[in-house]
C-alpha cells in the first residue's frame, strides 16, 4: 500500500497515513518521503495522523525519526490529527512525539508549518526578524 503524498504547493507536502498501515509500509513510506522531499526540494510537510486509530511505540519512534530526517533535509513537519485515545494512549507508554510539532487539524498545521517556516527562514544569516513574528504555538 502506497501512502499519498498531495502537493498543496510548490513547497508544501501533505501526507494522510492510513488506518491500515503496518510496520512494513510505515518504514516504505519514510523512505519514499524523504526521497519526494529531497529530490522536490519541499520545505514543509504536514503527516496527518487523524484515520489511526492506534499509535504504538513503533509508530510514534517512526514519526519522530520521519520528522528529524526531513529537518536534517531541511523542512518542517508537523502532525495533526492526533486523536485523543492515541494521545492517552501514548502518554501511557511513556512515549511522546518528541520534539514533533503538531496541531490539532490540517487547516490548523498548514498555518503552523507557515509559522515554522518563517521562523527558520528569519534565522537564515542576513535575515532581519519582523516584530509581527509570534512564537509557533501548538
Amino acid at each position: 500500500m502506497r501512502v499519498p503524498m498531495l502537493r498543496l504547493d510548490r513547497e508544501t507536502l501533505i501526507v494522510p497515513l492510513n488506518a491500515e498501515i503496518g510496520d512494513e509500509e510505515v518504514l516504505e513510506f519514510q523512505g519514499e518521503l524523504t526521497e519526494r522531499v529531497s529530490r522536490d526540494q519541499v520545505s514543509g510537510v504536514v503527516i496527518d495522523v487523524s484515520a489511526l486509530d492506534l499509535v504504538d511505540s513503533y509508530m510514534a519512534r517512526v514519526l519522530n525519526d520521519t520528522t528529524r530526517m526531513l529537518r536534517l533535509l531541511g523542512a518542517v513537519a508537523v502532525v495533526c490529527g492526533v486523536r485523543p485515545a492515541v494521545a492517552l494512549t501514548l502518554v501511557e507508554m511513556g512515549r511522546d512525539l518528541v520534539d514533533v510539532p503538531t496541531a490539532f487539524n490540517l487547516e490548523r498545521a498548514i498555518a503552523r508549518l507557515q509559522q515554522l517556516r518563517r521562523h527558520a527562514d528569519a534565522a537564515l544569516p542576513g535575515a532581519e526578524v519582523s516584530d509581527d513574528d509570534e512564537q509557533p504555538s501548538r
